[in-house]
């Protein structure tokens, strides 16, 4: 049974909240478990907790959970190629798969909750698969 941590942003925590939910919910269903939760401020902050979590010898895979909705500026664009590329970078450096669960940059509200369940769903999806063709 593969191990998960799991990095969830309490940004936008209405939906947030329940992706994590539905991830926890998934990762039974294929057969994974998550044994340790991170929550975080914002996206912003999911990779040096991930980075942390990789670290852990007990940990398999990291599954990630945000959502980056656009606001006035292209801030929402900024953090989310920075997040992305970030947890690309640990992926590669621990030899352990991290998912990107977070929908952004340049969405609404509205579309954020739509994609809750696909989001959540994929990330976990991502990590088990890349774990179990390894």
């Amino acid at each position: 049974m593969e191990k998960l941590g799991m990095v969830v942003s309490t940004f936008n925590y209405e939906i947030t909240g329940e992706m994590a939910k539905r991830a926890r919910e998934r990762a039974k269903e294929v057969g994974a478990r998550i044994v340790k939760l991170v929550e975080v401020p914002g996206s912003f902050e999911i990779p040096l907790a991930v980075k942390e979590l990789l670290e852990n010898k007990d940990i398999n895979g990291v599954v990630t959970i945000g959502t980056i909705i656009k606001g006035g500026t292209d801030h929402d664009t900024v953090v989310a190629h920075s997040v992305a590329r970030k947890l690309l970078d640990l992926s590669v450096e621990y030899k352990k798969p991290v998912s990107l669960g977070i929908s952004g940059p340049n969405i609404t509200w509205q579309q954020s909750e739509k994609r809750i369940e696909e989001y959540a769903i994929r990330a976990v999806d991502s990590v088990v698969k890349m774990l179990r063709s390894s």
